[in-house]
């Protein structure tokens, strides 16, 4: 035999010795973990059992009606929030893809970080017809991972799921997760993710103290917790459900993953009812956060058209909206209006925002208007300020003490330019 039909042969050897591999390694993907020991107590705690080819992991269905509500909002108003958005055509973090499925996520986990840390339980809620379906998937152990993730059906295409500092956690988590099944389960595409506490510090930012889902629960939803089990007691109720089969105190958690889940259908209804809202709503302050977001996501016109309705409904008494206001006219060429703006400011706000209008007053006053000497005093008030002001931070008072200096070097120079020039002999 020559050469080259040896060096054939051992080419086919190769790729059967390749396929009896592949063909061993899809048989054992199929290999199906027993199910736990436990099973008829997680049964009758009101769990209800699947199976799929990687294993066995045990649900919860809830269905809700078109008339269930949830604190001050029924869950069926997600429909008139989805239609905002889409005859809104904004394009805002909050705003979900209307061609994607739109889900409502939350986990629970065995800790809070590292690879050996596991999500024990996936609640999901959506949307069918009038009413709402939520479904919640428990791991019954280590050996079942693969069968509890593809039971969710995440891998099945794109969809925007719609969490609470998911983007930080959960999402992450179970990134990591799908990862180390990634040899046995189909690829996780990437979804789109809009995470709610960040549109909450947003909105609320200087108005609430904490950010802690029950505590903007109770303050914009109207919802509070009765009997609720804290959720840093979820790992090791999980632990001892697991171990010994206990479900009761198990089911305790999935009813605090079902509040979680259930607002945040309800505070998605809020969060866009204020974002999108054509009739003055909310407090000065809420208002003028969704007015300065509008403005860092370049959508001038809403901005302003926030902002204007701030300061029609109340003046002066909320300066941090002139503030932010000032900008926009700015941006604008607005210049008249806007030194008006951070005039406001000048004699109504305190600390960072009163010495950051004047800097800008400054700015137009020598730039724009040419007027160098009423800048030239705005300098001096400055200084003076940054001098007497001991709520500013160190760093800030001396990096606005050396801009307004220099700011006085030059403008004296254009103001007397003789001087100038006799000062350098």
């Amino acid at each position: 035999m020559s050469y080259e039909q040896n060096l054939m042969k051992m080419k086919g050897m190769l790729k059967k010795s390749k396929a009896d591999s592949s063909t061993q390694k899809e048989t054992s993907k199929i290999v199906q973990a027993s199910s736990p020991s436990y099973e008829s107590q997680w049964l009758a705690a009101g769990l209800e059992k699947e199976t799929n080819h990687y294993g066995t992991v045990y649900k919860k269905i809830v269905d809700y009606d078109e008339f269930y509500t949830h604190g001050k909002y029924q869950l069926t108003e997600l429909t008139a929030t989805l239609q905002k958005w889409k005859s809104s055509g904004e394009r805002h973090p909050l705003a979900p893809d209307p061609d994607k499925r739109l889900l409502f996520f939350d986990t629970e986990t065995t800790g809070l970080k590292g690879t050996g840390t596991l999500i024990f339980l996936i609640g999901l809620i959506e949307q069918r017809g009038k009413g709402f379906r939520m479904t919640q998937y428990v791991l019954p152990g280590p050996a079942h991972e693969a069968a509890f993730l593809y039971a969710t059906e995440l891998w099945e295409k794109p969809v925007t799921l719609v969490m609470y500092n998911g983007k930080s956690f959960d999402v992450p988590q179970l990134d990591t997760r799908w990862t180390m099944n990634r040899n046995l389960l189909p690829p996780l595409p990437k979804h789109d993710q809009i995470d709610l506490l960040h549109g909450s510090r947003r909105i609320w930012k200087h108005e609430m103290e904490s950010f802690k889902l029950p505590a903007v629960e109770e303050e914009q939803l109207g919802f509070v917790r009765e009997d609720d089990m804290p959720g840093y007691l979820a790992p090791i109720i999980y632990q001892d459900a697991v171990k010994n089969g206990r479900a009761e105190m198990l089911m305790k958690i999935l009813l605090h993953n079902e509040y979680d889940i259930l607002s945040l259908v309800t505070l998605y209804i809020r969060s866009t009812e204020l974002l999108l809202q054509e009739e003055l709503s909310g407090t000065a302050i809420s208002l003028t956060n969704i007015g300065k977001w509008y403005a860092d996501l370049k959508s001038h016109s809403r901005a302003t058209a926030v902002l204007e309705q701030v300061i029609e409904e109340y003046g002066t008494q909320h300066p941090t909206t002139h503030f932010h206001f000032g900008f926009l006219l700015k941006r604008e060429g607005k210049y008249k209006e806007s030194l008006d703006a951070f005039g406001v400011c000048m004699t109504k706000s305190t600390g960072r925002e009163r010495i950051i209008a004047l800097e800008e007053m400054a700015k137009i006053l020598e730039h724009k208007n040419k007027d160098c000497t009423k800048a030239l005093q705005l300098c001096g008030v400055s200084k003076g300020l940054l001098a007497r002001d001991s709520s500013l931070s160190a760093s800030f008072s001396m990096r606005m003490i050396a801009e307004f200096t220099k700011r006085e070097m030059r403008l004296k120079r254009k103001l007397f330019p003789g001087q100038a020039q006799d000062s350098t002999k």
